[in-house]
């Protein structure tokens, strides 16, 4: 091969000794010759980038086509709720409605302000957006849209798109709390919603009966009776629960109620006894400048007044005690504390005992009270449960919050995992690096139900309940062992 400074000199050569050469050419500039081909080079290249874009765009974009055998239950003229076979939809539907359209908005940017229903709260939410395929709203507020969360926030932060419209035709949504207001301690009329600063107050309560031919939603507490009018095709029925199945009505009607709102995270507007949410889901935990474990010198405590629950809470705790301390206060118990100074009693918690045992009367799917969240976690202790299935603790706790007996083979194992906690400053205080992420907040019962009851998306077409019994009662709901035996009772009143 010839070196470059060969190949320049033989072709300044050729152009000074051969004059037909330089007739017929003009002389050429290497210099300029090697400038345009790196021009070209340049060219090439950036319209091979702009067109690989374009594939990529092209790609992205087709990726969350849902595949036509795939049909949205919006688009369905009715959604029922098979208790056997849930009712899903696709998240293709939803495809702009994930973490990072949430993080483009501003869910979890730093210095727009936590969202309004936190503790100084100001962020308000804006309309919600259309999926640009389907043109429906791309909020998923119900259990057939997000099966995997209570949906709680997204309720909370769900204004219709044409929310301006209906307030400036002044459309107000009328709820007949049907068994009256006192259940309910709150006053009839828009005040609860304007006073709660509802990102959508257009609705008003009433506990007048006669209105129950033009409700547009009959709300029906701790049991129903039916209204004896004609039912509205526009009309929502919903059924309120708080207690566990063992201790509500067991309704024989079938295909009455569109929604449900019970603390179960598969009901249509979930109404937790309490409900946490940290500050960024990013931040789970973090250093804490105290410890939990000083001075505390006794072991396990426990309030109960209810001796005869039937999940064998009181033999699991007697068989506990075989293994290390427990003290039972209460008619269950050897100890005494008056319910006039359950404050004193519960400083127990803080200053004395390092676990408290947080266990329910039943243990049913989702069934998480204040025994677990007022008793122990707004305390300094420690809370060993006994209620919901483990997984149901992990989904609505703060995390590495909490011991669930499922997770021991017997009450022996448990109290040896206690007695190295006890000895173990550091492990001990691993279960409350989550104090400081976030808090308990107020989910706004009723301005969730109000942004429901203004989703024309949701009143166009109307699920419903073919069994609510069967939802809420049937096989695997709850169970008279322990969850990690695996046998689940058929729930009956009979």
């Amino acid at each position: 091969m010839f070196a470059i400074s060969e190949i320049v000199g033989l072709i300044n050569f050729q152009f000074a000794t051969s004059p037909s050469i330089r007739m017929r050419f003009p002389k050429v500039s290497l210099k300029k010759c090697f400038l345009f081909t790196v021009a070209f080079a340049v060219l090439l290249l950036f319209g091979f980038t702009l067109r690989e874009k374009d594939l990529w765009n092209s790609k992205t974009h087709h990726q969350y086509i849902p595949p036509k055998t795939q049909q949205n239950p919006e688009e369905s003229p009715n959604i029922v709720l098979h208790t056997k076979i849930p009712t899903t939809t696709a998240r293709a539907s939803y495809e702009d409605y994930d973490k990072a359209a949430q993080e483009a908005d501003g869910l979890y940017a730093e210095g727009n302000g936590r969202p309004w229903y936190f503790s100084n709260g100001v962020r308000y939410p804006s309309p919600a957006r259309i999926n640009r395929k389907t043109k429906k709203r791309v909020a998923r507020l119900f259990p057939y849209e997000d099966s995997q969360s209570d949906r709680i926030t997204n309720q909370l932060m769900f204004v219709p798109p044409n929310y301006e419209e209906m307030q400036q035709n002044n459309k107000v949504k009328t709820i007949l709390l049907y068994n009256g207001l006192g259940p309910w301690n709150v006053r009839q009329g828009r005040d609860l919603f304007l006073h709660a600063k509802c990102p959508v107050n257009t609705c008003t309560l009433t506990a007048n009966r006669d209105h129950a031919a033009t409700a547009d939603m009959i709300l029906f507490k701790d049991h129903y009776i039916p209204p004896g009018v004609i039912r509205q095709p526009h009309q929502i029925y919903m059924l309120y629960f708080l207690e566990c199945p063992y201790h509500t009505q067991n309704i024989k009607f079938p295909s009455v109620f569109n929604w449900t709102a019970t603390y179960r995270k598969d009901s249509d507007i979930v109404a937790p006894y309490e409900k946490w949410e940290y500050f960024d889901p990013r931040v789970k935990q973090v250093e804490q400048d105290r410890n939990y474990a000083l001075n505390k010198t006794k072991k396990v405590a426990w309030f109960v007044s209810n001796c005869g629950a039937r999940n064998g809470r009181l033999q699991y705790a007697h068989d506990l005690q075989k293994h290390i301390q427990v003290d039972i206060f209460g008619a269950c118990g050897s100890y005494k504390c008056s319910r006039s100074t359950s404050d004193l009693c519960f400083e127990l918690l803080d200053n004395d005992y390092k676990f408290y045992l947080a266990f329910e009367n039943s243990n049913c799917k989702d069934y998480i009270t204040e025994k677990f969240f007022v008793n122990a976690l707004y305390r300094n202790v420690l809370p060993i449960v006994m209620g919901a299935r483990p997984e149901d603790y992990l989904a609505g706790a703060p995390y590495k919050s909490f011991i669930h007996v499922d997770d021991f083979a017997s009450p022996k194992e448990l109290a040896a995992y206690l007695h190295l906690l006890d000895k173990n400053d550091e492990l001990y205080n691993s279960y409350f690096k989550w104090k400081g992420t976030g808090e308990f907040i107020n989910t706004y019962f009723w301005c969730r139900v109000c942004a429901m009851l203004n989703d024309e998306a949701a009143l166009d077409h109307p699920k419903w309940y073919p069994d609510i019994n069967e939802w809420w009662r049937g096989k695997g709901v709850c169970t008279t062992s322990s969850w990690r035996i695996g046998r689940h009772d058929i729930m009956s009143d009979d």
